[in-house]
Protein backbone atom coordinates (compact mmCIF):
# COMPACT_ATOMS: atom_id res chain seq x y z
CA UNK A 1 0.00 0.00 0.00
CA UNK A 2 3.32 2.50 -1.12
CA UNK A 3 1.80 5.79 -2.31
CA UNK A 4 3.58 8.42 -3.60
CA UNK A 5 3.27 12.15 -1.60
CA UNK A 6 1.98 13.26 -4.21
CA UNK A 7 -0.81 10.83 -4.26
CA UNK A 8 -0.99 11.33 -0.47
CA UNK A 9 -1.64 15.01 -1.05
CA UNK A 10 -4.36 14.75 -3.52
CA UNK A 11 -6.04 12.28 -1.06
CA UNK A 12 -5.56 14.89 1.65
CA UNK A 13 -7.21 17.59 -0.46
CA UNK A 14 -10.31 15.26 -0.88
CA UNK A 15 -10.11 14.63 2.80
CA UNK A 16 -9.99 18.21 3.68
CA UNK A 17 -13.29 19.43 1.60
CA UNK A 18 -14.63 16.09 4.01
CA UNK A 19 -13.57 17.46 7.00
CA UNK A 20 -10.01 16.86 8.09
CA UNK A 21 -11.13 16.13 11.94
CA UNK A 22 -13.12 13.73 13.82
CA UNK A 23 -14.52 13.27 17.46
CA UNK A 24 -12.40 10.24 18.90
CA UNK A 25 -14.81 9.71 21.82
CA UNK A 26 -15.42 12.72 23.25
CA UNK A 27 -11.83 12.90 24.21
CA UNK A 28 -10.18 14.75 21.53
CA UNK A 29 -9.69 15.35 17.88
CA UNK A 30 -8.15 12.39 15.94
CA UNK A 31 -6.40 12.98 12.33
CA UNK A 32 -7.48 10.83 9.14
CA UNK A 33 -4.91 8.14 8.46
CA UNK A 34 -4.03 9.65 5.05
CA UNK A 35 -2.83 12.83 6.57
CA UNK A 36 -0.80 11.15 9.67
CA UNK A 37 0.70 9.28 6.46
CA UNK A 38 1.49 12.88 5.03
CA UNK A 39 2.49 14.57 7.86
CA UNK A 40 5.31 11.65 8.79
CA UNK A 41 6.44 11.90 4.98
CA UNK A 42 7.37 15.24 5.23
CA UNK A 43 7.99 14.96 9.11
CA UNK A 44 10.95 12.18 7.78
CA UNK A 45 12.40 14.91 5.62
CA UNK A 46 11.63 18.11 7.09
CA UNK A 47 15.08 20.19 8.51
CA UNK A 48 12.26 22.45 11.21
CA UNK A 49 9.70 19.89 12.96
CA UNK A 50 8.34 22.70 14.76
CA UNK A 51 7.86 24.94 11.64
CA UNK A 52 6.28 21.70 10.13
CA UNK A 53 4.03 21.27 13.23
CA UNK A 54 2.81 24.87 12.76
CA UNK A 55 2.27 24.49 9.22
CA UNK A 56 0.22 21.22 10.01
CA UNK A 57 -1.54 22.82 13.01
CA UNK A 58 -0.70 19.29 15.37
CA UNK A 59 1.62 19.83 18.23
CA UNK A 60 5.43 18.94 17.57
CA UNK A 61 5.31 15.79 20.10
CA UNK A 62 1.94 14.44 18.26
CA UNK A 63 4.44 14.60 14.99
CA UNK A 64 7.30 12.67 16.70
CA UNK A 65 4.34 10.47 17.89
CA UNK A 66 3.22 9.51 14.58
CA UNK A 67 6.50 8.89 13.39
CA UNK A 68 7.31 6.62 16.28
CA UNK A 69 4.14 4.45 15.83
CA UNK A 70 4.71 4.14 11.96
CA UNK A 71 7.74 2.90 12.48
CA UNK A 72 6.98 0.66 15.19
CA UNK A 73 4.08 -0.83 12.92
CA UNK A 74 6.66 -1.25 9.36
CA UNK A 75 9.08 -3.06 11.93
CA UNK A 76 6.11 -5.55 12.55
CA UNK A 77 6.21 -4.64 16.41
CA UNK A 78 3.04 -3.96 18.11
CA UNK A 79 2.61 -0.53 19.98
CA UNK A 80 3.46 -1.04 23.70
CA UNK A 81 0.11 -1.25 26.41
CA UNK A 82 0.43 0.69 28.83
CA UNK A 83 0.00 -2.32 31.47
CA UNK A 84 2.79 -4.21 29.56
CA UNK A 85 5.47 -5.42 31.35
CA UNK A 86 8.11 -3.45 29.23
CA UNK A 87 6.04 -0.54 30.54
CA UNK A 88 5.41 -1.04 34.09
CA UNK A 89 9.47 -2.13 33.38
CA UNK A 90 10.29 1.34 32.31
CA UNK A 91 8.34 3.11 34.53
CA UNK A 92 10.04 0.84 37.48
CA UNK A 93 13.60 1.71 35.92
CA UNK A 94 12.73 5.60 36.04
CA UNK A 95 11.48 5.73 40.08
CA UNK A 96 14.93 3.66 40.42
CA UNK A 97 16.94 6.21 38.47
CA UNK A 98 15.23 9.07 40.34
CA UNK A 99 15.71 7.37 43.62
CA UNK A 100 19.51 6.57 43.19
CA UNK A 101 20.10 10.24 42.16
CA UNK A 102 18.03 11.89 45.26
CA UNK A 103 20.49 9.21 47.39
CA UNK A 104 23.58 10.55 45.55
CA UNK A 105 22.65 14.03 46.55
CA UNK A 106 21.99 13.04 50.12
CA UNK A 107 25.39 11.36 49.90
CA UNK A 108 27.25 14.28 48.64
CA UNK A 109 25.88 16.35 51.41
CA UNK A 110 26.91 14.74 53.98
CA UNK A 111 30.71 14.45 52.81
CA UNK A 112 30.59 17.68 52.90
CA UNK A 113 29.58 18.05 56.02
CA UNK A 114 31.31 15.61 57.08
CA UNK A 115 34.54 17.53 55.79
CA UNK A 116 33.54 20.72 57.55
CA UNK A 117 33.16 18.61 60.64
CA UNK A 118 36.73 17.29 60.60
CA UNK A 119 38.27 20.37 59.81
CA UNK A 120 36.56 22.17 62.97
CA UNK A 121 38.42 19.72 64.86
CA UNK A 122 41.95 19.96 63.32
CA UNK A 123 41.50 23.37 64.27
CA UNK A 124 40.33 23.34 68.08
CA UNK A 125 42.52 20.31 68.68
CA UNK A 126 45.52 22.21 68.05
CA UNK A 127 46.89 24.17 71.15
CA UNK A 128 48.23 26.62 69.02
CA UNK A 129 52.05 25.99 70.08
CA UNK A 130 55.20 24.39 68.54
CA UNK A 131 55.62 21.37 69.63
CA UNK A 132 58.65 20.61 71.97
CA UNK A 133 61.27 18.10 71.14
CA UNK A 134 65.02 17.87 72.20
CA UNK A 135 67.47 17.86 69.78
CA UNK A 136 70.03 15.16 69.68
CA UNK A 137 73.47 15.75 69.38
CA UNK A 138 76.04 13.71 67.34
Amino acid sequence: MESTLTETVTELNFVGKVGSLQMANGRGWRYPEIFRRMAVERFKCCENIEWLAKELGVPRQTLYRWHDELERSQDGEEPPTEKSRESRLRREINDLKRLVAEKKLEVDFFKGALQRIKARRRESSGSGELASTTTSVT
